[in-house]
């Protein structure tokens, strides 16, 4: 591991400027955001509650629609050029643009203000896919999950500061609008000054030749999202927590006011609420995950989204009967804390669902290509966030009222979860495994270094339980075809997560000769596609806690796909609520205790001309050691 932790990275000069420049951004554009709603909302006097909706959601859509028109050309610019002077020239437009924001504030005029709210999301749609990006530069791989939740914590939690800033400047001030316009020139500034401490991330492809049409720039970003189905759903599955998001903050301000009946300081405390839970979600995956990209992660917070709002919307069906309560009058009142809970479980959630998803997509893309495919997530973001704002807009003109529509932005979610998860299976797959392994161990892994980042090759494993392949598959950052005897591939309630996993069951000649021909061909298909193929060469599970000899079929793989060869050794299973010990009906035994500490230990990769069956069992015995 490159560091102790996450926080580590802090103190790193290839992470803390670019760390402190994003920060800086994100909590400006919401000192800027939030204020200029709450002024629609609270200050300007004479308009009508659906004037005020509409206003909000205009507002929301005002500022990620230039992701849509700009984000492509973006992604070619920071593919092409050098990334730490790019974000310099980036942040120089900030300044303007907030210069701009200030004449806005002066003039009291709405329409100018969200003009520069439009430019606002200009600015951050020519940052999106440098932020990103930039990262598998300056971080080794297993600083990406906890890269990726520090940015991600430190933009909501920046998102809460700014939050809270933007509206105490408004609201605590007679002239607000002239510190918000101060504060607002004054951090573009500091964020351009901690640019230029950003080391330099060369350019990805500098011979790359801009093409400045929109349109088919956008479909050519596209493009490359769709040429990998895993990174093609993972997108799809940010684009549409950005929905979510976008759907939820647009409604609270006026949520607030109507429903929680709160004045400006419940406005500020709900979205504070919302943007902690991220925040702590975020950082939180560092720690589940062991370090590693754990897509397990997203069902667990698909989940928690749906449930806590669906939650929210029968802990506040109706209309406030009093109004324009204080923050510690709000909370005071019957019902808040359970509102609070669920606004903070819905953000914590987020963090959990957000990402691993991100970095997955950085581990999972070609190099050369991921400016572009940030660029074409940040398109899909933007496209999503619109469809928000005008569902919203949409719904209202139908008659349903806030809670209603965030009732309904909570069922989604479950749908377009399950549909995700059946098209790609992983993610799933993962979370059971997640489960399995964190509810009933304990586990230390060491050595994944060793498994390729990309191409393929065959893992063998000495196999102590029934759940041997979870445990192997649910460690390993790639995903694992693991062949397996036929009778524990069709197991109880276990058959179903084998198929999702893409098992391929396999039988000794004298029990099926058609399978153990048609699997051995499925092997070797994987293989040839790239994949990872994990096998238990002793063929059964041990009676004795020993590991028996391996047999020859590994032999037979790599004469038909010579690929390298990765041994792996389980250590601990032996004894477990799925082995074989101490059963002397051949039942698998109950634990003597739950959450028990086991060990994955991944060797050095073994060319696959050297690879014979009797050293792979030598070289797995070594790495388990006397620890069964």
């Amino acid at each position: 591991m490159s560091q102790p932790n996450q926080f580590a990275l802090l103190g790193k000069r290839r992470f803390l400027p670019f760390f402190l420049t994003q920060a800086l951004g994100a909590f400006n554009d919401n000192v800027f955001k939030n204020a200029l709603v709450i002024m629609i909302t609270f200050k300007i006097s004479g308009l009508s509650q659906g004037q005020v909706n509409t206003l909000a959601n205009l507002a929301a859509a005002l500022f990620i629609l230039p992701f849509f028109l700009l984000s492509a050309n973006a992604g070619q610019w920071a593919e092409k050029y050098e990334k730490s002077r790019s974000i310099r020239w980036i942040k120089l437009l900030e300044i303007a643009v907030m210069v701009l924001a200030a004449t806005g504030f002066w003039l009291q005029s709405v329409p100018f203000l969200l003009g520069v709210l439009f430019l606002m999301g200009a600015q951050s749609a020519l940052f999106g896919p440098i932020k990103y990006s930039i990262l598998p530069q300056h971080l080794h791989p297993d600083e990406l999950i906890g890269g990726n939740a520090l940015v991600e914590a430190g933009t909501f939690l920046t998102i809460l500061i700014g939050t809270l800033v933007g509206g105490i400047l408004i609201n605590s001030f007679a002239q607000g609008e002239v510190w918000v316009s101060a504060a607002v020139i004054a951090v573009a500034v500091l964020g351009y000054l901690a640019s230029r401490g950003i080391p330099q991330a060369p350019a990805a492809a500098p011979a790359l030749k801009l093409n400045w049409n929109p349109l088919s720039a956008t479909l050519a970003s596209v493009a490359f999202v769709r040429g990998n189905r895993t990174v093609l759903h993972s997108v799809l599955g940010i684009s549409w927590f950005w929905f979510f998001g976008a759907m939820f903050i647009a409604q609270l301000p006026n949520y607030t006011k109507v429903y929680l009946g709160g004045n400006g300081e419940v406005a500020t405390l709900v979205l504070t609420l919302f943007s902690l839970g991220i925040g702590i979600g975020s950082l939180a995956c560092e720690r589940l995950s062991g370090r590693k990209v754990e897509i397990g992660l997203v069902p667990l917070g698909a989940f928690g989204l749906t449930f806590f709002g669906v939650d929210l919307y029968f802990a506040r069906p109706i209309e406030a009967s009093i109004k324009d309560l204080s923050a510690l009058a709000f909370m005071a009142s019957p019902g808040s804390l359970r509102i609070a809970w669920d606004l903070f479980m819905i953000g914590l959630a987020g963090g959990l669902y957000i990402v691993p998803l991100f970095a997955l997509v950085q581990l999972r893309s070609e190099k050369s290509q991921l400016s572009r495919i940030i660029a074409a997530n940040n398109i899909l973001n933007a496209l999503f966030m619109v469809a928000a704002a005008l569902l919203a807009i949409s719904l209202f003109k139908l008659g349903f009222n806030i809670p209603q529509i965030l009732l309904v932005t909570a069922v989604l979610n479950a749908v377009v979860a399950i549909y995700i998860f059946t098209l790609v299976p992983e993610f799933l797959m993962r979370f059971l495994s997640w489960v399995l392994i964190n509810t009933l161990y304990r586990i230390d892994v060491q050595g994944l270094e060793n498994i390729p980042e990309e191409g393929p090759c065959l893992v063998v494993c000495n196999h102590v339980s029934y759940v041997d392949a979870f445990i192997v598959g649910g460690s390993i950052r790639r995903p694992i075809r693991f062949v397996m005897y036929h009778t524990i591939y069709r197991l109880p309630l276990l058959h179903f997560m084998f198929k999702t996993a893409r098992a391929i069951p396999i039988a000794p000649a004298k029990e099926d000769p058609l399978m153990l021909e048609r699997a051995y061909a499925e092997i070797s298909a994987a293989l040839s596609a790239g994949e990872i193929v994990g096998i238990f060469p002793e063929g059964r599970l041990t009676d004795s806690g020993a590991i028996n000899p391996f047999k020859a079929g590994v032999e037979r793989i790599l004469a038909a796909r010579p690929v390298p060869v990765v041994p792996v050794a389980l250590k601990g299973m032996w004894g477990s609520l799925f082995s074989r010990r101490d059963s002397t009906l051949r039942r698998a035994r109950l634990p003597r205790r739950f959450w028990s500490r086991i060990a994955l230990v991944v060797g050095a990769p073994v060319p696959a001309a050297a690879a014979s069956a009797l050293l792979l069992e030598e070289k797995v015995k070594a790495l388990r050691g006397d620890w069964a």
